[in-house]
């Protein structure tokens, strides 16, 4: 199976605030898959792991591992936590990385760091869900 492309992010207007999850899932330059959810109200950093999760569970839905995944995403925390590098010390962080890790379940996919420009589709959804909501 090819190797997938995903682009996360997350972001919240106030931090915390009104805030929105989105992931792009890319296979070579065609566009698979777009998704993304409205959560009301929380931080910067539980919408972006919110991303990661809902791309896991779009892999796990549609019948691939998560072996198949290469992750783009602008949040250098949770890279560096995703990839082992960082602890994650936070209470409310934790639950999410225990299901972004359930969700891997004995796959590995990569997950490297980009600068925000690359992150562009990604972050552009997050805007238009949180547009629509608020």
């Amino acid at each position: 199976m090819a190797r997938l492309s995903i682009y996360c992010d997350g972001g919240a207007r106030g931090n915390p605030g009104p805030a929105a999850a989105a992931f792009v899932v890319f296979a070579g330059r065609k566009c698979l898959h777009e998704g993304g959810a409205y959560l009301e109200r929380a931080t910067n950093n539980v919408a972006e792991y919110t991303a990661v999760i809902l791309a896991l569970e779009w892999l796990h839905e549609s019948g691939r591992s998560s072996s198949t995944a290469h992750f783009f995403l602008d949040s250098e925390l949770l890279v560096e936590q995703l990839n082992g590098n960082y602890k994650v010390k936070s209470p409310n962080l934790k639950p999410l990385f225990a299901r972004a890790e359930s969700l891997i379940k004995g796959g590995r996919p990569t997950f490297e760091h980009v600068e925000r420009s690359k992150n562009a589709r990604a972050d552009a959804l997050v805007n238009k869900i949180l547009d629509e909501q608020i």
